[in-house]
This record gives structure tokens, C-alpha cells and sequence, in this order.
């Protein structure tokens, strides 16, 4: 399983609106399950499931549900951290916006972007993972807003969209949605996404500068390989695959090994978008499915790879995560089954 995470500065950004709204950040924060100090630290991550409930708390508790709206004109490159610096490097809106979708796990892979070239012009579809939950409309909306009011701050221009499409049906009150993208509103539409014309797109950037374009890619590369290598579940990874052979691992034995409590490992876990049960249960469930491939490898010694107590519990596992035993997945992907049982 692959967790989904935002970046802490992009959450910051959020808490400014918070605050702005004369609202208890701390305690919103602590209601919706996030620690506000966490903040600080430029490398902290958030779950999206837990940012949807923030934003849900917030628009309940201001009042405003117009609140993801409610950012300055003028964005900074603060919200998009390392990748912000890269986008200014480039020599126009549309390579700036294509810089953002190849590091866009750096501010948050709970977003999914993508660009297209329309008959009618150049459109950012967005699209954000809810966690297990709905997606509230106001982070849709803050998304939405800071990636034009971005765009505004990186041409230097009153950069004003040809449209701007809500997959949410139409609020009672559009002033604030006039106020902030200055262009025609279109409602229930099939994606949330902002339609800029190509001139737009293509006009040069101000801060364009060839030289620095490469030096700042390579600095966003490596933070984002800082970034995958950082992750606890990443680290913890690797400690139960060394771990299973000696049986099931233990979540003491791992939290000591990374110099934390089990309590924080598993806040840390939860913060990915996984536990200690289920990263294990993924592990497990992945070198199964690539064992079973090498014929020459049986069934008894794949249950011990994988730190089994014994074969039947290896077999029940496989029912669950293959629909079928580990002799009858073998043999459908293309080995023979008279081999499976060693």
C-alpha cells in the first residue's frame, strides 16, 4: 500500500487561514487527530483524511463555507516548498506547471494533477485523494485558488482564467468564488480544473533563468529521493523484511530498532496512511506474489521466508489475498503445478 501524504508546507498555508478566521488552530488541529507543532519541522508529513476533517472543523466552527477561499491575492512560493524554485526557473507557465506535476510528491501525492491541451485551451485537472473519507469542498477550492494565485505571482501578471470548473454543485453565494478567480464559474461539472488560454501559458516568466533551472531540478530530485528515503514506513520496511524469516516481527522490536516508541511508530505510521499490522500484512502479501513466481522455491520455505508459524497459516493467507491457494496461484501465472508443493 502506498500511502498518500502532504507536506507540512503546504499545511501551513492552511493553518494561516485559521488563524485568520480568529480560530483556535491548536485545538482544531488536535480535534481533527493532527499535531500543530509538527509544523516546524520542514520534513513533517499529514495524512489527507485528517486534513479533510480540519477543513471540515474549520468551515463548521467560522461559519464560512467559502473558507478555502479566504488566501491572499498574491501567493508565495512558500505552499510549494522546494518545487517552487524550480517552477520560477523555467521559461514559462506551462514548463512551470509541468515542473509541478514531476515533483509534485514533494508538496503532496494526496493530489493527483494532471494537464491537458484542450480545442479551447490549456487545462490543470485536479483531483484529491479523500482517505477513506469525502472530499470537503473547501480543500478542493483552497487547491484550486492557490495554484492560480501562484500562477499570477509567477508571471507577474493579473492572470485571469478562461473558466473555472466545480465537480460540487453551485453555493448560494458566488461573491466569494468572483472575488477570487475573476472569471466565469461553471458548477457540476465532471472535474474540478482551471482552463487558461495558450497565450497565457506560453507567455515568458520574469524570473526565467536557464542557469538555475538545472541547479534547482537537481536540488528537487534529491529532496525527493530525501523525501521516499525519510518515510518511517520506508525504514520499518526494511527492518521486517530482515526480520521475517525469524517469525512474526514484532512492533517493540522495530520501534526499538528505529530508536522510538511503539507509541510514535505507529502515530508515525498512521500519519503515512498505514499500521504496523498492515505494512507487514503489505510486505508479506508482495514477496508471496514474487516468490510464487521462482518454481524453484517451495511452498514450506516460502511460509518461512515470510515468517509463518506454519504452512496452513501461509495458505489461509493466500485465500485472502489472492482468492486461491498458493499451489493454484502458482500454476495460473504459468508454472507447473506439480512443482508447488516441493
Amino acid at each position: 500500500m502506498t500511502a498518500r501524504t502532504i507536506s507540512a508546507a503546504w499545511v501551513k498555508g492552511i493553518a494561516e487561514i485559521i488563524q485568520a478566521e480568529h480560530l483556535d488552530a491548536r485545538a482544531l488541529f488536535v480535534e481533527a487527530g493532527l499535531d500543530i507543532d509538527e509544523l516546524k519541522h520542514p520534513d513533517a508529513r499529514f495524512a489527507p483524511e485528517k486534513i479533510s476533517v480540519l477543513w471540515e472543523l474549520a468551515s463548521q466552527r467560522s461559519g464560512n463555507p467559502a473558507l478555502g477561499l479566504n488566501i491572499p491575492p498574491a501567493a508565495t512560493p512558500a505552499s510549494f516548498d522546494a518545487v517552487a524554485y524550480v517552477m520560477m526557473s523555467c521559461p514559462n507557465l506551462r514548463a512551470a506547471l509541468e515542473r509541478l506535476l514531476r515533483y509534485l510528491r514533494i508538496v503532496s501525492d494526496a493530489a493527483d494533477i494532471t494537464l491537458h491541451d484542450e480545442t479551447d485551451g490549456f487545462s490543470i485537472n485536479v483531483e484529491l485523494v479523500g482517505g477513506g473519507r469525502p472530499v470537503p469542498r473547501q480543500r478542493v477550492e483552497f487547491v484550486l485558488v492557490t495554484i492560480l494565485n501562484f500562477c499570477r505571482w509567477l508571471s507577474g501578471r493579473d492572470l485571469r482564467p478562461l473558466a473555472v470548473y466545480f465537480a460540487n454543485a453551485e453555493p448560494a453565494d458566488l461573491h466569494p468564488y468572483s472575488q477570487a478567480f475573476h472569471c466565469p464559474l461553471r458548477f457540476n461539472a465532471p472535474s474540478h480544473r482551471l482552463l487558461f488560454s495558450f497565450e497565457d501559458v506560453m507567455h515568458p516568466l520574469p524570473t526565467s533563468n536557464p542557469m538555475l533551472a538545472e541547479l534547482h531540478d537537481r536540488f528537487a530530485g534529491e529532496h525527493l529521493n530525501r523525501l521516499e528515503n525519510d518515510r518511517i514506513s520506508f525504514k520499518a520496511r526494511e527492518l521486517i523484511i530482515r526480520q521475517l524469516p525469524d517469525g512474526d516481527p514484532l512492533r517493540a522490536d522495530i520501534a526499538k530498532a528505529l530508536h522510538m516508541s511503539e507509541r510514535t511508530l505507529q502515530r508515525r505510521l498512521q500519519e503515512e496512511g498505514t499500521s504496523f499490522n498492515q505494512l507487514v500484512d503489505d510486505i508479506r502479501h508482495e514477496l508471496a506474489r514474487d516468490h510464487l513466481g521462482q518454481h524453484n522455491v517451495t511452498l514450506s520455505q516460502i511460509a518461512y521466508l515470510l515468517g509463518f508459524a506454519d504452512q496452513s497459516t501461509f495458505f489461509r493467507a493466500c485465500k485472502r489475498w489472492f482468492g486461491m491457494s498458493p499451489g493454484e496461484y502458482r500454476s495460473r501465472i504459468g508454472h507447473d503445478p506439480g512443482r508447488a508443493d516441493g
